[in-house]
């Protein structure tokens, strides 16, 4: 362990890499990954440490190996065995993808194959029930993925709309823990919004500050459905998307709880602290240089935002958070006008401390889920 850090790092001299092997490992037990076959990785990572093509590289060395395993059990009739094959390769595909920028016919070529994996996984599986969705956003569409309610009888269930992060999609929000929200029996639906996932790569909805639109569009989908109770839905972000769920239930009032999985106060002071280039902003942005870049994120701040909240809000924060200071996650909870809400720190001695708790995330992922399904019962 890297004595700068209180969590596992694997390449003491790389933290951007670290954080995502720490993400990788924390992810095993929704079946996203194996330890051997991540120890495996890193152990050819090891030689060029810090050279995302060679990140790229390795990574989906072993997502199509592991691609070829579940083909070859489906062929044999093994079907939950194929899934589970196939939800790896998905996960090592996009987390080798995640950190090329900018983005390369090769890199998009792998990506697809991450989405292929996930669908092969979701049609073999025996639950949860997932639905490939799309959500109408002006004359576009956002892709999503609707999980069904489990453990309930009730015709019309809670529903939690998630969005992603900077840099996650709707694979790996799913991987991070979403069978177990709707164990609880919440519907969830998990998309890529504007300047994510599939969304960015093959249909040009770049990132944009105004998310308030997503989560309206998300919110008007979910009323066409006649398995929502459309008085009982969340909204639930991780790291930046902890900005995008404080602003849509902000602006979009019929979300009747919130939750920023991470602290997003003030992006544009705290985004060169996080280890990524501005190139890859400036991609997603769709943005030529860096000071239209700089422009684009003075717009990406909650002051005067999110004092219009009124629904019950949870932010979850980690002590040791090295991406977003303790500063930041004060000011945006205070900040939120809501009468009932709660502020849940993770220290370094109960774990959980990291961003968005990738040193331990079923601490993180339990306790917002509880939350969610105590507010919205």
């Amino acid at each position: 362990m890297n004595k700068k850090t209180s969590w596992y790092t694997y390449f003491p001299s790389d933290l951007r890499w670290s954080r995502s092997i720490c993400w990788m490992i924390s992810c095993a037990r929704w079946g996203g990954s194996e330890i051997g076959e991540v120890d495996q990785v890193c152990r050819r990572l090891s030689k060029k440490i810090g050279n995302d093509s060679h990140w790229l590289r390795e990574w989906s060395r072993m997502g199509e190996k592991i691609f070829v395993l579940g083909k070859s059990e489906e062929n044999k009739g093994h079907f939950l065995t194929a899934a589970a094959h196939y939800l790896r390769a998905c996960y090592y595909f996009q987390m080798g993808e995640r950190l090329v920028s900018p983005k390369t016919e090769k890199s998009m070529s792998i990506y697809k194959k991450s989405i292929d994996s996930f669908k092969k996984y979701y049609k073999l599986i025996d639950r949860p029930l997932i639905e490939k969705v799309e959500v109408p956003l002006n004359r576009k569409k956002l892709p999503a993925y609707f999980v069904h309610a489990e453990n309930t009888k009730k015709s019309k269930c809670p529903t939690v709309v998630f969005f992603d992060g900077r840099d996650v999609t709707k694979e790996i929000q799913f991987i991070c823990g979403v069978k177990d929200m709707v164990r609880r029996g919440m519907n969830c639906l998990v998309l890529d919004g504007p300047g994510t996932g599939e969304s960015v790569r093959f249909r040009k909805l770049y990132l944009r500050h105004d998310y308030e639109l997503a989560g309206s569009a998300a919110f008007d989908y979910l009323t066409t459905r006649k398995d929502v109770n459309t008085k009982k839905v969340g909204v639930l972000g991780i790291s930046l998307g902890g900005f995008y769920a404080s602003r849509v239930a902000s602006f979009e009032h019929r979300y009747k709880a919130c939750v920023a999985w991470g602290a997003n106060w003030e992006y544009q002071k705290t985004w060169k602290t996080r280890g990524v280039p501005a190139h890859s902003y400036m991609e997603i942005m769709n943005v030529e240089t860096e000071e239209e870049m700089q422009e684009e994120f003075e717009k990406f701040s909650l002051k005067g935002i999110v004092d219009k909240m009124k629904c019950p809000f949870l932010l979850t924060h980690g002590a040791n958070d090295n991406m977003v200071p303790m500063r930041e996650a004060l000011e945006h909870f205070r900040a939120v006008g809501s009468t009932d809400k709660t502020l849940r720190i993770f220290s370094e001695k109960e774990g959980g401390a990291e961003h968005c708790q990738l040193d331990n995330m079923i601490l993180g992922t339990s306790y917002i889920f509880d939350w969610l399904q105590t507010k919205l019962k």
